[in-house]
């Protein structure tokens, strides 16, 4: 009996983990633009994730500035994100993984060149 408890409770915290929210901003972006460019679109929701596997100990360090780049890419357009939400992603004991997310709605500059007619 004591050993099936053990294994139980051993079992759920190997397959444990847990999203813990780091920030909310308004806006956010790693990308240089125009702030005067006064033709900015609300663009659809995306998630950008860096994360990497753990096995016995993380096989790489996730970045922040690496999940926002990768959610803003979605969108050739794209120039920041609004609404974004940036959280840590922790699921692993011995086996999982780690990372960043960050989700926020595009926001698409309407001025730059091959995205006219947006929005």
């Amino acid at each position: 009996m004591k050993k099936t408890a053990l294994i139980i409770i051993l079992g759920a915290v190997i397959a444990s983990g847990c999203t813990v929210r780091v920030a909310d901003m308004t806006v956010g972006s790693t990308k240089n633009y125009n702030l005067n460019a006064a033709k900015f679109v609300k663009g659809p929701r995306v998630i950008g994730e860096d994360s990497y596997p753990v096995i016995l100990v993380p096989l790489g360090i996730p970045n922040m500035k690496t999940a926002i780049d990768k959610a803003i890419e979605k969108d050739k357009c794209a120039v920041g994100l609004s609404d974004l939400v940036i959280s840590q992603l922790n699921h692993s004991f011995l086996f999982g993984k780690i990372g960043m997310r960050a989700e926020g709605n595009l926001i698409i500059d309407a001025s730059q060149p091959g995205c006219t007619g947006r929005g």
